[in-house]
């Protein structure tokens, strides 16, 4: 199984407008982890512009190369000409976990299908040059038994892989519920059975 990489997701949100032909399109982006948020945010922009022609959208949840996490709709635009050219940007971005929503105001003047895919799919290419993001790194959760004169030791290798711990218990000895980024995990896994003779084992707590 491939381990998952760090990948960049957004981090800040955006509001750019463009104008096509008398046609105000107006693009929301924001960071999304689940398609319920990206049903709420289009709720928003719903109810913020409730005269609009269109409020067409289109999401990704996770990895930006996910092909499970996504989603899209023309929102009564002629099929194909908006959600899915908004996907395709959003997926070219190399960013995951964000949503774009974009908002026309017809002007009076048809685009054609050509015309809508650039219209829709240019507002979405230009709002992304004002995104910020941020880098999230896949981490795992393991599961821990230690003796107390190992702690310290286990801790430093935690710190050292930039890990954290996410619970301890303190009895007969210390069992640890800790949280590490996933390229680490096999290395952390051998410095431990190096540090205690085969004695110390991460188990996975699903």
């Amino acid at each position: 199984m491939a381990i998952a990489k760090p990948y960049k997701i957004a981090a800040n949100d955006i509001v750019d407008e463009t104008i096509v032909s008398r046609s105000r399109f107006i693009c929301y982006i924001s960071p999304c982890t689940s398609h319920e948020e990206a049903k709420n945010q289009l709720k928003k922009c719903q109810k913020d512009h409730p005269q609009a022609s269109h409020h067409c959208y289109a999401f990704l949840t996770g990895r930006p190369e996910d092909s499970q996490g996504y989603g899209f709709s023309d929102d009564g635009e002629p099929s194909g000409t908006a959600g899915r050219p908004m996907l395709s940007v959003l997926q070219g971005s190399d960013v995951g976990e964000l949503c774009a929503i974009v908002v026309r105001y017809f002007g009076g003047t048809k685009l054609g299908t050509g015309g809508l895919q650039r219209a829709y799919g240019g507002s979405v290419r230009q709002a992304l040059l004002l995104l910020r993001t941020s880098t999230k790194v896949p981490m795992v959760e393991q599961y821990l038994i230690c003796d107390y004169h190992q702690i310290n030791d286990v801790l430093y290798l935690v710190e050292q892989a930039k890990g954290e711990i996410i619970k301890q218990d303190f009895t007969a000895q210390i069992a640890l519920v800790i949280a590490l980024p996933e390229a680490q995990l096999v290395n952390v896994k051998q410095q431990l059975q190096t540090l205690s003779s085969g004695l110390l084992t991460l188990k996975s707590t699903r």
